[in-house]
């Protein structure tokens, strides 16, 4: 048999393991509301991208640099991280292009939408994913990350600055063609966007 004395001694240890495990329990949880905390969303009614597509080609006076804008689905920041993801919806994609018609505009959002280029109905969401950030000088970074885009997903570079508390500017330049996307051209070629594009961003933070 067990005696009484024996029954307390476990009774009492059993307790304070008890306790131990339950102040672990806050002491994670605590940790864990911390790390949350840091994570803001995107206020997408505030943020913007834009996209800029340059011409080139012997002819390319006949061509048009075109400024296109990608409205942000949705995106979280994690501020002491130095992490991001954001998410854009390719078939809300616009065309700003501020010297030609409304007629062209249209024109030319429909090839970009379209098979040749985004292919948005195979493709519908475009999405960045930083994975590293390195200070670049003082309040900026340079940020690494994967950009999931046509079907494609590769390795892309962003400068990224704090202008404010929450506020963040910054450019990435990729090239069509490392995303499986042939560079429209008319003419032969006379006529015909760049392969590298550039994309410029401007990220407020929900308060």
């Amino acid at each position: 048999m067990v005696s009484p004395a024996r029954n307390r001694f476990h009774g009492s240890t059993s307790g304070a393991q008890m306790k131990t495990m339950l102040a672990l329990c806050v002491t994670g949880l605590s940790w864990t509301v911390a790390a949350d905390a840091q994570q803001r969303a995107i206020d997408t009614e505030k943020s913007t991208l834009t996209v800029r597509v340059s011409k080139a080609g012997l002819l390319s006076v006949l061509g048009h640099n075109h400024e296109i804008t990608a409205p942000i689905a949705r995106g979280i920041v994690d501020a002491t991280a130095r992490w991001v993801e954001l998410h854009t919806n390719a078939g809300g994609l616009q065309v700003r292009d501020p010297d030609v018609s409304s007629k062209d505009r249209a024109q030319i959002r429909s090839t970009m939408l379209g098979p040749e280029v985004l292919d948005s109905q195979r493709y519908p969401e475009i999405v960045f994913r930083s994975t590293a950030a390195e200070p670049s000088g003082t309040g900026s970074w340079r940020l690494e990350g994967t950009l999931a885009l046509h079907g494609q997903t590769r390795a892309v570079v962003a400068e990224v600055k704090e202008t404010a508390e929450g506020h963040y500017v910054g450019t990435a330049r990729l090239k069509q063609t490392d995303f499986g996307i042939t560079p429209v051209k008319v003419a032969g070629g006379a006529v015909r966007v760049k392969d590298e594009i550039r994309i410029d961003f401007d990220i407020q933070l929900m308060r």
